[in-house]
């Protein structure tokens, strides 16, 4: 499986399918624009009810990254899980009632020796039905431009300190791939059961920006 990543802190080449690179504020309003639109256009077509897209929007409103912890929880106590989910994410993540059917998911490993750490450099595109809306940072122009050009000086702005030793590989996403990060398990939580994990892993951890902490 192709994972379309760039191990740099150097040249950065992507395919995109979205709209050119704008201002924070110009990208945002330009797909609230057209959201709008698309939708005041299917209720009008009869494709959906106005009901309908506000399930959907309320769902859409319940996702949080505990549904991510749980998926990096399983994969930390499961070594079978955890080889399915990096082989084949979508599959493994559904398992577990997430399913992702209208974007690939890739899921990264972080280790000893690689970082991995998420962007989509050109608006938002984010692994919601895992992890929820994204924040307001991942969206800002300065983080989608900064991770790619100095991805170490990012990562420490947010607590996380690397060795020379270790190997940064920044994912960009794209309008059909998501990619989530299963961080490093914190030494000493081998005997914790899988909701104790869960408690442990933050959304920043499962896009890559911060590490997971744990002190017996």
């Amino acid at each position: 499986m192709p994972h379309d990543h760039h191990d740099h802190d150097d040249d950065h080449h992507h395919a995109h399918d979205h709209a050119p690179p704008q201002p924070d504020d110009k990208v945002h309003s330009y797909y609230q624009i057209l959201g709008i639109a698309l939708k005041e256009l299917l209720v009008e077509k009869g494709v959906v009810t106005a009901g309908e897209v506000r399930a959907a929007i309320e769902k859409r409103d319940q996702t949080t990254p505990a549904f991510g912890a749980k998926v990096v929880a399983k994969a930390w106590s499961d070594p079978i899980f955890r080889i399915r989910l990096l082989t084949n994410a979508n599959a493994a993540v559904a398992e577990l009632g997430f399913p992702m059917t209208t974007t690939q998911l890739v899921a990264v490993e972080n280790s000893e020796d690689v970082h991995n750490v998420v962007v989509c450099t050109l608006c938002s595109c984010y692994p919601r039905e895992l992890l929820g809306l994204p924040p307001a940072w991942y969206k800002s122009r300065a983080y989608r431009a900064r991770i790619v050009q100095e991805p170490r000086a990012v990562l420490a702005e947010f607590g996380t300190h690397l060795t020379d030793k270790v190997e940064v590989r920044v994912h960009d996403s794209t309008a059909d791939m998501r990619y989530l990060v299963v961080p490093q398990q914190p030494a000493g939580t081998e005997g914790l059961s899988e909701d104790e994990l869960a408690a442990l892993i933050t959304r920043d951890s499962m896009i890559g920006v911060t590490e997971v902490n744990w002190s017996a």
